[in-house]
């Protein structure tokens, strides 16, 4: 039982100015975990409540959003708890505040607490036949506080059907049995997919020696469009894992597109889909740090991890589709014969063609506008170059046929390569930091290093403008640290991947990395 303060969004030094909240509960709008982090561990105050205040909640005033704490181990003994109010609620208390009234809490918390404990991860088969060791990976989180209906019961419900009808249909005969398996994982959400990979050594793609060829990750794939104004966003590999499999399922995403599919009970919703460039926030995230080309089907709603994602807002129709492009594609890929792999060879280098088109148009652009110099796009466009190349040579991968060779010379990509350079001059741009760093941990790093390890003057530079690294750019940075890649090789990626970044800015990153021990210098 204590006293309530109003500290604004409870995330930053300054709200706390003035306000005596040692011993108290306080009142915010900031995300939990880093409200806590500030008025628990540096302040000394009892527990947190927080309330969302955004547009979304002035419009759902009764909508609960879920935050997590998420300690780091040196807090465990000071952490204590918190709790999460609707606006409604949270605007109320607030009121109260301001018109100085005085506002006792008691709160009381039951459960396990921070304690260890474990979670199953569960896991299916589908054997394949010659081709058996190499394998085609589905993969949903099975976990999150409730309500969780699209986030990701969708998700889970998508890769149970389409486990469940694939051996329906090879069990009867209607399907032969695939050349290569098929594994379904349901996994708890980052944390539990890292666990899997520590006890499975063979998680791995073809660039580590693995067979593990590629993955689906379904991650809310059920909402109603009508009703959420949505859309399916079906989210590429990143450049530093190129493969065919982006085209394969953009192809069949065209094809269910013109299917019209309709199911007893669903919307009416005409299909609504993009092809987006990599983004991450899920599963597929720690297959691409593995080297296991990984894609995700998506959805954005206004009731994401709130008390709105509630089974109503599910679309069996949408879950169709989802299910008919991600078991489609995958079984594509599971059988891929001769025949076939010429058909794709000439798909993938058509639109390795576009791509690198579009690229070069971007990067005459930034040359025009002097956001970049003509050395430095010639040293992007041959990077986009080699990373489409790899893309049309990822189809051998899964021929079951065997591989084929590619004369590069030959390919038309080559000549229009070639063209498109002595635009930029011919010439490349020189090494500036030839330094070469080696990782030292497996898996995406944790979003507050190398920050939560730096004294608070080095610290500084990730809140200022010189610091332009968002979170996508530093997964694809940290997949880019390969033993080989130089930093200024690192930073060419990044520049043709995303936007123009300084050698300087992608040093310094990598040098903090270095300094809390998960990279070191080759």
């Amino acid at each position: 039982t204590a006293d309530l303060v109003w500290v604004g969004s409870g995330m930053s030094d300054k709200d706390y100015e003035g306000k005596e909240v040692r011993g108290k509960f306080v009142l915010a709008t900031g995300y939990g975990g880093a409200v806590h982090r500030k008025a628990v561990l540096q302040y000394g105050a009892k527990a947190v409540v927080c309330y969302l205040d955004d547009d979304r909640a002035k419009e759902y005033p009764d909508m609960l959003q879920y935050t997590g704490m998420w300690p780091r181990t040196e807090e465990l003994d000071r952490v204590t708890f918190g709790f999460n109010l609707t606006n409604r609620q949270g605007t109320k208390l607030k009121n109260l505040l301001l018109a100085g009234k005085k506002v006792v809490l008691r709160g009381w918390v039951k459960g396990t607490g921070l304690e260890p404990y474990f979670m199953d991860v569960v896991v299916a088969h589908i054997r394949g036949g010659d081709r058996a060791a190499e394998e085609l990976v589905f993969s949903a989180h099975l976990d999150h506080p409730k309500e969780s209906a699209n986030d990701n019961a969708s998700g889970s419900g998508a890769i149970l059907d389409i486990a469940r009808s694939l051996k329906e249909l090879i069990d009867s005969g209607r399907l032969p049995k695939p050349r290569r398996s098929f594994r379904f994982i349901w996994i708890p959400e980052w944390n539990g997919t890292m666990a899997y990979i520590d006890d499975h050594p063979e998680f791995k793609g073809p660039d580590l020696g693995g067979t593990w060829l590629a993955n689906i990750n379904l991650d809310m794939v059920g909402e109603h469009l009508e009703l959420l104004h949505s859309k399916l966003l079906i989210t590429r590999t990143p450049n530093s894992v190129p493969s065919c499999i982006n085209d394969v399922v953009e192809n069949m995403a065209e094809m269910v597109d013109n299917m019209d599919i309709r199911t007893p009970r669903g919307s009416l919703s005409a299909m609504n889909y993009r092809v987006t460039p990599y983004s991450g926030g899920s599963d597929h995230m720690m297959f691409i740090e593995r080297k296991i080309p990984g894609m995700m089907f998506s959805h954005t709603d206004y009731t994401h991890h709130t008390s709105e994602d509630t089974p109503d807002k599910v679309d069996p129709v949408e879950l169709e589709r989802s299910e008919m492009i991600a078991a489609s594609a995958l079984w594509y890929l599971a059988n891929l014969e001769s025949t076939q792999s010429a058909l794709l060879f000439g798909l993938v280098s058509a639109n390795a063609a576009r791509r690198l088109g579009v690229s070069a148009a971007n990067f005459s652009e930034l040359v025009r506008t002097q956001k970049t110099t003509a050395q430095v796009a010639g040293a992007m466009l041959k990077r986009r170059y080699e990373e489409e190349r790899k893309a049309v040579s990822s189809i051998q991968n899964f021929v079951v046929g065997g591989k084929w060779g590619i004369d590069w010379n030959d390919h038309p990509l080559k000549a229009q390569y070639d063209a498109i350079r002595k635009r930029f001059g011919g010439e490349m741009a020189a090494q500036s930091d030839k330094r070469v760093p080696q990782r030292l941990t497996r898996g995406p790093l944790d979003f507050g290093l190398p920050v939560s390890k730096l004294d608070s003057i080095r610290a500084s530079w990730y809140s200022s403008k010189e610091f332009s690294l968002d979170g996508d750019a530093r997964f694809e940075l940290v997949n880019l640290i390969d033993g080989v890649n130089t930093v200024s090789d690192i930073t060419v990626a990044l520049s043709a991947e995303f936007q123009p970044v300084d050698v300087k800015t992608v040093a310094r990153y990598i040098e903090d990395l270095a300094n809390v021990g998960v990279v070191k210098w080759k």
